[in-house]
């Protein structure tokens, strides 16, 4: 598929978004009360399920005729020839002319994508199996620190995807993991960072892990240099103090060799892997460190499945798609400019985190595949917390707030330890406040209540607030591969629809640019004339005269 193939959907998707725009007009008015009045079936209608995974969406401002008319924008733009591009090896990352592979990463073994010629599954499974052996070795003790000690905590040094991924899922499967090894992760251009994250641990038993795709990364070339100095100031200088203390993650290993990181400590992956879909490579080393290899490749397997169903499913069934169209329907026809993911499980605490990233990076931009401004609104701003957490804070404005926030509730059957009824009790809350939340409280019913009249405005809830309700029946290693699949599918789903790019993201070059001249004007001795506008200069300026001050101090 050419660039403009990619660039150009049909005519026919455009006639489709009028009839959406018309269909907005009807159904806004109507409430969720009355649609599941007029459909008592609604509820099992409007559910689909892949893979164990159920998603319920009968909650949603929604009937058959909007359904239908988003189906068939998907259909009409093009939607199933970019998932097809995709996972054939196109340059669907147009702007950086490559392709954007993460589902080969979790290709099985002996599946062919081929990337100019090269299969590239064949490249992705001998890097897992190095991975493995050295994650087994650090594991049973095999790999020791310089003096000889066995490694116990596990530092990861990254930022973006190369540190929101494995954070999150080394959080996430937590309850797998190996409490012999404690994690860490260092991420901030903050020093606090690395020093809180080092404070009590021993050097000698301490393993950094230095991820970035380029290896010039500044914030985590700063935190790996103040890493091989506090090293250096425990156990020496010696070059293997470096090949028993840090491994390398990369795509760029001649990077890598000029840092002094041996090439049997470098893991590379490639440059057709972006870094916020980046888990199931290398980047996740931390991960395999703690749950080890085979719930890692369980977690790849999840991510296979989800795959697979995106790829071969009718849209109507579609976890992912349907998701997409979803979030198209309340950006583009309500004017929502925010989505909430509510985890309702503790350990998917840093789940909304990862998200943001996902969701904003790839799908916050204003022009299309060919530089054209698009003329629709695009990412909507992701946010979120865990569980009943939320519930005491945002959620008043969930209820009772002047914008509609779309919500995912994500929950699992089963818990995973054995208190039963607090489980029941956290699931419970979670199917409340979806609830609620579509079909609030009406005055009537508050004044049944015996609420005084002044006081009646005050208690009702207007409901009509739409939601989506994930369910899995546990949180296991396979379970949070298909989650992600998912979620990365969908933002895939919406920006196709959009007609837009989600694996650049040059939007963040700027600042790094003007941060390195910067830098240098901060630190500078002579001076030098300051060439930003009038705050900027004056900032400057200003920083420099505390920097005086603390020095003579």
């Amino acid at each position: 598929m050419t660039l403009l193939e990619f660039a150009n959907p049909p005519r026919a998707s455009r006639t489709v978004w009028k009839s959406l725009e018309v269909h907005h007009k009807k159904i806004r008015p109507l409430h969720m009360r009355d649609l599941f009045a007029q459909d008592p079936s609604r509820g099992e209608r409007f559910v689909a399920e892949a893979a164990d995974i159920v998603l319920d969406y009968s909650k949603n401002r929604i009937n058959d005729t909007t359904m239908g008319l988003l189906l068939q924008l998907a259909t009409e733009s093009g939607v199933q020839a970019r998932i097809d591009a995709l996972f054939r090896g196109e340059q669907v990352n147009t702007t950086e002319r490559r392709p954007a592979l993460h589902v080969a990463l979790r290709a099985p073994r002996g599946a062919s994508i081929f990337v100019d010629g090269t299969n590239v599954v064949a490249q992705v499974h001998a890097v897992l199996d190095r991975m493995s052996h050295f994650c087994h070795r650090v594991r049973n003790g095999e790999w020791k620190g310089h003096a000889g000690k066995r490694i116990r905590n596990v530092i990861n040094i990254g930022i973006g995807g190369s540190h929101l991924g494995p954070e999150m899922a080394c959080r996430a499967l937590k309850y797998y993991a190996d409490p012999a090894i404690n994690l860490g992760f260092v991420s901030n251009a903050d020093e606090s960072s690395f020093v809180e994250a080092t404070r009590e641990l021993d050097p000698a038993e301490t393993l950094f892990v230095v991820c970035s795709k380029t290896f010039t990364t500044s914030e985590t070339m700063a935190n790996a240099n103040a890493a091989r100095q506090w090293l250096g100031d425990a156990l020496g200088m010696e070059r293997n103090v470096m090949a028993r203390h840090f491994v390398a993650v990369s795509a760029d290993t001649a990077q890598v060799a000029k840092y002094g990181i041996e090439a049997s400590n470098t893991f590379e992956f490639w440059d057709w892997v972006g870094g916020r879909y980046s888990l199931c490579s290398a980047v996740g080393i931390p991960l395999m460190l703690s749950i080890g290899p085979e719930k890692f490749r369980e977690m790849l397997e999840g991510f296979h499945q989800m795959d697979g169903h995106f790829l071969a499913t009718p849209f109507h069934r579609n976890l992912p798609v349907l998701m997409g169209l979803l979030s198209i329907w309340y950006n583009n026809f309500f004017g929502s400019q925010s989505m909430a993911v509510l985890p309702y499980d503790q350990y998917l605490d840093r789940f909304p985190a990862y998200l943001q990233q996902l969701t904003m990076e790839s799908n916050g931009k204003h022009v299309t595949l060919i530089g054209t401004d698009v003329t629709r609104d695009t990412a909507p701003i992701c946010w979120g917390e865990q569980g009943t957490n939320g519930q005491h804070s945002f959620h008043q404005l969930l209820h009772q707030g002047t914008r509609i926030v779309p919500c995912d509730f994500i929950l699992f059957s089963q818990t995973l330890h054995s208190n039963r009824h607090q489980h029941d009790m956290l699931v419970a809350n979670a199917f409340a406040q979806a609830e609620a939340l579509a079909f609030g409280k009406t005055a009537d019913q508050v004044k049944a209540e015996g609420t005084a009249d002044w006081m009646v405005p005050h208690l009702v809830q207007k409901g009509n607030r739409p939601s989506n309700m994930i369910v899995a029946p546990r949180l296991t290693p396979e379970t949070l591969g298909k989650l992600v699949a998912l979620y990365e599918h969908s933002v895939y789903t919406q920006a196709a629809i959009w007609n837009i790019n989600p694996f650049d993201q040059w939007g963040v070059e700027l600042g790094k640019e003007l941060a390195q001249t910067i830098l240098t004007e901060l630190e500078s001795v002579d001076q030098r004339e300051l060439q930003h506008d009038s705050s900027t200069n004056a900032l400057i300026r200003r920083y420099r005269r505390f920097q005086q001050v603390d020095r003579a101090a």
